[in-house]
């Protein structure tokens, strides 16, 4: 089963950036940053989401990252899925921080349950085709809308939505072009897929900064 052992980001500043992750969420050791100049603009096409255990966590992350120079795209809110929000860090990555309770159980923590980049795409069908002939496994599928594949051994869990409900998703507009300013690092191989997102060959599931 093939799996993300890495993620990097293309930024135009990486001492900033790297202080910016690691005052707002802790994350020195599980992104890679490099230095990009690389025309981008408007959305890049994917999220970020950091899944934690309580509503307090989620404020208590939404709250570093504003303080660290973060963008604010929607505040964090009740829904019928939980309770989350959604950031803009300022090399122009969007994180959301999201939990499923909507109760707190205890003081907020600053403690990550998980990593999940979802790519926007065109054709969800066709991008599920092409990740599975790639080796990823299907472990959620609704339709043409939305896919989630098996974690494996890697840190970052990966899912495929449409490109236009992402981007309403995350509270930006749908247009941008240029760079994703992303490369995705996996046992899988080198290869760019159908919505120009470049994978590079990483055979350790550690991530480093």
């Amino acid at each position: 089963m093939a799996s993300i052992a890495s993620l990097t980001l293309d930024v135009a500043d990486p001492t900033a950036a790297r202080r910016f992750y690691t005052e707002a969420f802790g994350l020195d050791t599980r992104l890679r940053l490099r230095a990009s100049e690389a025309p981008s603009s408007g959305f890049r096409g994917f999220t970020l989401s950091l899944t934690v255990s309580q509503p307090a966590t989620v404020d208590h992350f939404v709250g570093a990252a504003l303080a660290a120079g973060a963008t604010s795209l929607k505040p964090a809110v009740k829904s019928l899925w939980g309770y989350g929000g959604v950031v803009q860090a300022p090399d122009g990555a969007i994180w959301k921080i999201a939990t499923s309770a909507k109760k707190d159980t205890g003081p907020a923590t600053p403690q990550i349950d998980g990593m999940v980049l979802l790519l926007g795409v065109a054709d969800v069908t066709a991008s599920k085709r092409f990740y599975v002939e790639h080796g990823l496994a299907v472990a959620k599928s609704f339709g043409r809308m939305y896919v989630e594949f098996e974690t494996g051994p890697g840190p970052v869990k990966l899912g495929l939505y449409r490109r236009r409900a992402l981007a309403k998703d995350a509270g930006v507009s749908p247009d941008g072009t240029g760079s994703h300013r992303l490369t995705i690092g996996g046992d899988a191989g080198a290869f760019t897929d159908p919505d120009g997102f470049a994978w590079e060959a990483a055979a350790s599931p550690a991530v480093t900064a």
